[in-house]
């Protein structure tokens, strides 16, 4: 090798060493966590009244044949909906058919020896009178099941409202730790809003058990809505400024 390819070669290892500890630097700061950034949430709720009640009534039928059973089901079914649909109300009361069933009842030794049938009709409405005094007429269906929740109207206008009190809520937080860390201002990173209905989903009532007595009479279904908390929530960073 000559002397002047020896010269040539030399500037090429500090320049080798430069563009790695470049890179090494530049993978570090991507690496390095925001400066002056504040992750934090804040929340509004209210307390509310579950204003729809929800009642889910059986029939259960056995027998030895099939078409028996099922004609047997479809009898009590079809009476308790045209019952039903008398008192049915597009603002106040739905009515529908659930879970219509027709299995094969076993004996002690694992065979055959019947079918078991089940039909099932749903109430639910914000008339909550309407749907209480339906419920205790449909003398023919027991009643499985109670639970009372939130409409959609007023879901939607409550959290509407809810959050614009979280979104308040968070700018003004922000504000007040800029402040307290010395600094005038911020600029919002990311923000996520989100709700929550707590318990004012479907709930088993306390009337379920004395409502189920109840029916030979033909009397109303007793019936409590009580409250829960609806809320908004908004969560999200902020970088504090000068």
């Amino acid at each position: 090798m000559t002397p002047m390819n020896r010269r040539c070669r030399l500037p090429l290892l500090p320049t080798a060493m430069l563009a790695l500890s470049l890179a090494s630097g530049i993978a570090k700061a991507a690496d390095a966590p925001p400066a002056n950034q504040l992750a934090f949430s804040t929340s509004a709720s209210l307390e509310v009244t579950r204003d729809v009640l929800t009642v889910s009534l059986q029939v259960v039928r056995d027998g030895t044949d099939a078409n028996t059973v099922q004609s047997a089901l479809k009898q009590v079914i079809d009476a308790a909906l045209n019952e039903a649909r008398k008192q049915a109300d597009p603002a106040g009361m739905a009515v529908r058919t659930e879970g219509f069933n027709l299995s094969p009842r076993y004996g002690r030794e694992g065979k055959p020896n019947g079918w078991t049938g089940t039909a099932g009709l749903v109430l639910e409405g914000k008339d909550i009178a309407r749907v209480a005094t339906t419920a205790g007429k449909l003398t023919g269906m027991n009643i499985v099941g109670t639970g009372y929740s939130l409409s959609r109207e007023l879901r939607e206008r409550n959290e509407a409202e809810l959050t614009a009190q979280a979104i308040q809520k968070f700018r003004a937080r922000a504000e007040a730790m800029a402040r307290q860390y010395g600094f005038t201002g911020y600029q919002l990173r990311e923000v996520s809003v989100q709700s929550s209905d707590g318990d004012l989903g479907g709930r088993p009532a306390l009337a379920m058990v004395r409502a189920t007595a109840m029916q030979a009479d033909a009397a109303p279904l007793p019936t409590e809505a009580g409250k829960g908390v609806l809320s908004a929530t908004v969560q999200g960073s902020v970088t504090l400024t000068r």
